[in-house]
């Protein structure tokens, strides 16, 4: 599955090993075996523990079976598999648990097919004439459209403000409506909330990550990363708020790295205290969003943060969104008079509507998917739009996006605007 291609052992694979708990498995599997032509002593005993400690010191076969029913967390376990299996093992797992969505995330984890004990021979035949097909098939190889890759930060003023809620919204509506493959990497390890707004279960991806920045690569991310969609996939994590993140940001520099190769946009949930810690998460980033209300603390803070971001990353493309905009009567101060504030306009305008973010959070579902065709929605889908554009025209572009900037003088909304087609909504 992931573990690194070893040449030495290419040659010494076994067709099919099996590791099962209890006799009557064994029994059944040895028959089927037998059918298949393989070796009825390759059924071994031991389940899911002895698989991995076996296949650590040996090769790993071409048709791997193994038994999950001793297993307390199959997910995390089969992840642990997945470590010493070698790229091209078809795994095929049994177990005793009835559950379509334990199926469902085991298959997404790689393993070609789940079967309920006790074991059937007529399953077990249709599993593994499944199982040849798949190893005689032959590969796809598609032609894909070369594109520059697409780097989007999205940033809060404040707690509250809804920066999470926008960045879920901005990633599906890129890999949806911009048919690019998207990821989400929500870096606040906490108590993030990329996942749950999608209705997933985060998993332990970027935890792992943080813990061993030398195992990141293009597999670990492959296993790592959750599917929401064919074309959106999310990085997220639920860590203990008992265990505080010990990291010098190496391992989120290189998350960065590896998501850049294996897809064609990036939408970072970046908590603005990271800014601070961790300022080189921005040197690939071509744009970022920041988030805000209107109100005198979002004012304040929004004035450091542009402040901050011409300072130490003039190269990026600066977008100020404010989100959650109550009705003009309920606003702490207008939209004039943070724009005065703040010396520059904002960008976008997003209204609250409270019935779609409730109906959105009990669907599980970013709010521009559950509110198509809303007008608090179109906003959103210019500006998803506008980023598309940001960095397709970045890679179009000789010169650095700075130099153009320092070159000609004024506002950078002012030249972005000039160029692409981005409206302010009012």
């Amino acid at each position: 599955m992931n573990a690194p291609w070893n040449p030495a052992r290419a040659g010494t694979r076994e067709p099919f090993v099996a590791f099962v708990c209890d006799e009557n498995s064994a029994e059944t599997m040895r028959q089927v075996a037998s059918e298949q032509g393989w070796a009825a002593e390759k059924v071994n005993k031991g389940g899911l523990r002895n698989a991995v400690q076996t296949l650590s010191v040996s090769a790993s076969p071409i048709i791997l079976f193994v038994d999950l029913s001793e297993s307390g967390d199959p997910l995390n376990d089969i992840n642990a598999l997945a470590e010493v299996c070698e790229p091209g093992t078809i795994v095929i797992a049994c177990g005793q648990v009835n559950d379509v969505r334990l199926y469902r995330d085991l298959v997404a984890s790689g393993i070609h097919d789940y079967l309920l004990k006790p074991l059937n021979p007529d399953s077990l035949r249709e599993t593994f004439a499944q199982a040849h097909a798949a190893l005689n098939a032959p590969k796809p190889s598609e032609a894909t459209v070369e594109r520059a890759h697409c780097a989007v930060a999205v940033v809060g003023t404040r707690g509250g403000v809804g920066a999470s809620t926008l960045a879920t919204s901005l990633a599906w509506l890129m890999s949806d409506k911009g048919g690019r493959s998207t990821a989400l990497l929500d870096l606040d390890v906490h108590f993030g909330t990329g996942a749950l707004a999608l209705d997933l279960e985060p998993g332990r991806g970027l935890t792992d990550a943080i813990e061993n920045p030398s195992r990141i690569d293009g597999l670990f991310i492959e296993r790592a990363m959750v599917r929401a969609s064919e074309k959106l996939a999310v990085l997220s994590a639920e860590a203990p708020i008992h265990s505080p993140v010990m990291t010098d940001g190496s391992a989120f520099y290189q998350l960065q790295e590896e998501l850049r190769s294996a897809f064609e946009c990036t939408v970072v949930d970046l908590p603005r205290a990271m800014l601070v810690q961790f300022p080189h998460l921005l040197s690939e980033i071509q744009a970022v969003v920041i988030t805000t209300e209107f109100t005198l603390a979002a004012a304040r803070d929004a004035i450091r943060l542009l402040s901050w971001f011409k300072s130490n990353a003039p190269h990026v493309q600066v977008i100020l969104v404010a989100n959650r905009v109550p009705p003009a009567a309920s606003l702490e101060i207008t939209r004039k008079d943070f724009e005065s504030s703040i010396e520059r306009k904002v960008d976008y305008v997003i209204g609250y509507d409270q019935k779609l973010c409730a109906q959105a959070a009990k669907l599980g579902k970013p709010i521009a998917e559950a509110g198509k065709g809303s007008k608090t929605v179109a906003p959103l889908g210019d500006l998803s739009r506008a980023l598309l554009a940001i960095g397709d025209a970045a890679a179009d572009s000789d010169a650095p996006i700075k130099a153009k900037k320092a070159a000609s003088g004024g506002s950078l909304m002012s030249k972005l605007t000039a160029k692409l087609p981005i409206k302010a909504k009012k």
